[in-house]
């Protein structure tokens, strides 16, 4: 046992830990803003974007967790959380290469999954990193600086596609060839992510495991040795997936469907095949620390999921509502559908760089009311945002919502973590922050299968209904979040 008190970054040590988030948030940011884009111009109907985003989050249903609790116990030459995201970020950086560069929507999609899964892969241990590197005292400065890079990395991200028509790259193509200003940004972005995140793993000189067993006063390796839990429910959720399934097939209804009642059909014979074998591998922790869940995280979750909903629809249908609303323009191969795209760009940009002002701001306001309250206001921000971009017809005014937005993107970056972080045990920072960022990974799958049949069946052609049901969902993850006890 150990009692040592872990030292407090100086302002470079923190700079140092979180500026690979720079890379991968720029990554994230040409992703979420264009890579609808791109799918419309190889000939994708607005009604199939969010199926074309299913791989990703099906993906992440795994990775994250697996990746939380391989970095929790993994130590060798090159350190325990730096050769996943060095891993990651190569991997992502060849997803970029490519996604622009193909003229098939199919082979589109699947480079799609590929960068999805390895920003999983890269992002998941950068939140763990600040935990594992700062003292309880100083993580909401440590997050209040990841969402600075957060938002620097994606206002240059959302804002390369018209930075390099301003430098007289065209922004248009034929119909099923990718703009070159397009084609230009990802290629700035997988350079960055590479730059970025070595800078870090060269940077940071991890604790070894002996070290954060001292500063945590627990045991060395005590994580490898706790009893396991087995959940006696997984019979219940393959029959919540089966009856999924036969109503879509009974009902007619979207086939898209068929992935969700899938996934929560193999949810629950993982649970079953685990309790039955007393199974002690990777997918056994995971699942017995999924049941062993921190109650403050599991009413976090539920804010989490109402959270993401939102995000993922402003991230796959702000394009197309743009475009179609405020350019009235459809086709993708002309100028006005491109000039909309590019503003779109412009959006994200400003609603980043608001956040990585906001990050700052938040730390002072939630010592004066606490981190559940000024999550709440975050939220609240976002959810008018929503109600604005469903009636504003400007694009210059479309900057307020977008306003708006950054508020919530910062305090949805930084204040569940720290939050977060004052409950769970140092040894466990990586299979538990992989666990809550399901609830990220979840929204995206439901987006993704459910969306498209909701836009067919209730608003055809109409897509900016899709941000009235995000204003909806982002108010309940603001009565979720009132439910939070916040711990001292």
């Amino acid at each position: 046992m150990g009692s040592a008190q872990k030292p407090a970054q100086t302002f470079w040590g923190l700079w140092n830990t979180s500026f690979g988030f720079f890379g991968i948030q720029l990554a994230f940011a040409l992703q979420n803003a264009n890579v609808s884009r791109i799918f419309q111009a190889l000939g994708s109907k607005v009604d199939d974007l969010a199926f074309l985003w299913i791989a990703g989050p099906v993906t992440g249903l795994v990775v994250q967790p697996l990746i939380g609790h391989w970095s929790d116990r993994t130590w060798g030459r090159f350190g325990r959380r730096r050769p996943y995201f060095v891993a990651g970020a190569v991997l992502a950086a060849l997803a970029l290469l490519g996604l622009p560069n193909t003229p098939l929507l199919l082979v589109a999609a699947l480079f799609l999954w590929v960068l999805d899964a390895s920003l999983n892969v890269a992002m998941e241990p950068f939140r763990a990193f600040v935990g594992d590197m700062t003292p309880p005292h100083q993580r909401a400065q440590g997050f209040a600086l990841q969402t600075w890079f957060i938002g620097a990395g994606a206002v240059l991200g959302s804002l390369a596609p018209a930075a390099f028509k301003a430098m007289g790259i065209a922004n248009t193509a034929p119909e099923g060839v990718i703009p070159p200003s397009v084609r230009y940004s990802f290629y700035l972005g997988a350079l960055a992510m590479v730059a970025a995140v070595a800078w870090t793993a060269l940077r940071v000189k991890e604790y070894s495991p002996a070290e954060m067993a001292a500063f945590a006063d627990e045991p060395e390796h005590s994580a490898s040795h706790e009893p396991l839990v087995y959940p006696a429910r997984g019979a219940l959720w393959m029959l919540g997936g089966a009856l999924l399934l036969g109503l879509v097939l009974a009902l007619g209804l979207d086939k898209q469907l068929l992935v969700l009642g899938g996934g929560l059909v193999a949810f629950g014979l993982l649970q079953v095949v685990v309790r039955a074998r007393a199974s002690t591998g990777a997918l056994a922790h995971v699942v017995s620390d999924l049941a062993q869940m921190p109650r403050a995280m599991r009413q976090l979750a539920l804010a989490q999921f109402f959270t993401w909903v939102a995000l993922f629809i402003l991230w796959i249908y702000t394009t197309p509502v743009v475009t179609r609303e405020v350019f009235h323009a459809t086709d993708t191969s002309g100028a006005a559908y491109n000039a909309g795209a590019d503003w779109v760009g412009v959006m994200f940009a400003f609603y980043n760089g608001v956040a990585a002002l906001a990050a700052f701001a938040l730390p002072v306001l939630a010592r004066r009311i606490g981190n559940v309250r000024t999550h709440m206001v975050g939220l609240g921000a976002g959810a008018l945002a929503f109600l604005l971009l469903l009636v504003i017809r400007d694009a210059q005014w479309l900057l307020l919502p977008m306003a708006l937005v950054g508020v919530a993107w910062a305090s949805i970056l930084g204040m569940p973590y720290v939050i977060l972080t004052r409950v769970l045990p140092a040894r466990k920072f990586g299979i538990y922050i992989g666990l809550f960022n399901l609830f990220i990974v979840i929204p995206q799958l439901i987006v993704a299968t459910a969306m498209g049949g909701v836009m067919r069946s209730f608003f055809p052609d109409q897509p900016k209904w899709t941000m009235l049901v995000a204003a909806l969902v982002m108010a309940g993850a603001v009565i979720a979040m009132a439910r939070v006890q916040e711990q001292d």
